[in-house]
């Protein structure tokens, strides 16, 4: 029974070998032909062309180009983002331990890769769009965390404070985009947060 068993499993596990080669060469063709044609430039059609593949078999695996492209997505910032700020959470105000968790972080955007999605996210409207939601969630797990860590401070202020560094964040990534994403991220994020520790002191 057991090698009936074991039998039947190669197969299956061939299957799933050759369906995560298939998406992963259809991802490698969507976007090397997105940095060489541009992102809206690039057809579906010339992707699977490029991969070898019908334009039938690739919509099985991503519907729209905007699904493609999210392939390429780092996900470690976010998974990393509320174990990480619990434990800066520790003795640190709310802001500070924000700020500690993103300087801890914000180096898994520096990637050659991550540079390159990254222009892309920014070359459309739609894409731009997609960013700027990818940072309200980020307010929403730092937001969750915060909350469960300062219990006795007043939910609408940690939202608050949620909001703000992240939007610090955002700015440093503009200004360490517009200066050709050449140093480090972590220093961008610190000049940010010093200026927003200024506009909240008290005068």
């Amino acid at each position: 029974m057991g090698s009936v068993q074991r039998r039947r499993a190669k197969p299956d596990g061939l299957r799933e070998r050759k369906r995560l080669a298939t998406l992963a060469r259809i991802a490698e063709n969507g976007l090397r032909l997105f940095v060489r044609d541009g992102f809206e430039a690039t057809t579906l059609e010339a992707v699977a062309a490029a991969a070898g593949i019908s334009a039938r078999t690739l919509f099985y695996y991503f519907k729209t180009k905007e699904d493609l492209l999210q392939y390429w997505r780092d996900d470690s910032f976010f998974t990393g983002l509320g174990p990480t700020l619990s434990v800066e959470a520790g003795e640190k105000a709310p802001l500070q331990a924000t700020r500690d968790t993103i300087l801890k972080l914000v180096s898994r955007y520096e990637t050659d890769r991550s540079i390159v999605v990254d222009r892309l996210m920014q070359s459309t409207e739609a894409l731009r769009a997609r960013k700027q939601v990818s940072f309200v969630e980020m307010e929403a797990i730092a937001y969750g965390v915060l909350c469960e860590r300062y219990p006795d401070q007043k939910p609408q202020k940690l939202r608050t404070l949620a909001m703000l560094a992240f939007g610090a964040l955002r700015l440093a990534m503009e200004k360490w985009r517009r200066d050709g994403a050449v140093g480090q991220l972590a220093k961008y994020v610190r000049r940010e947060f010093a200026s927003l520790r200024s506009a909240l002191a008290p005068e």
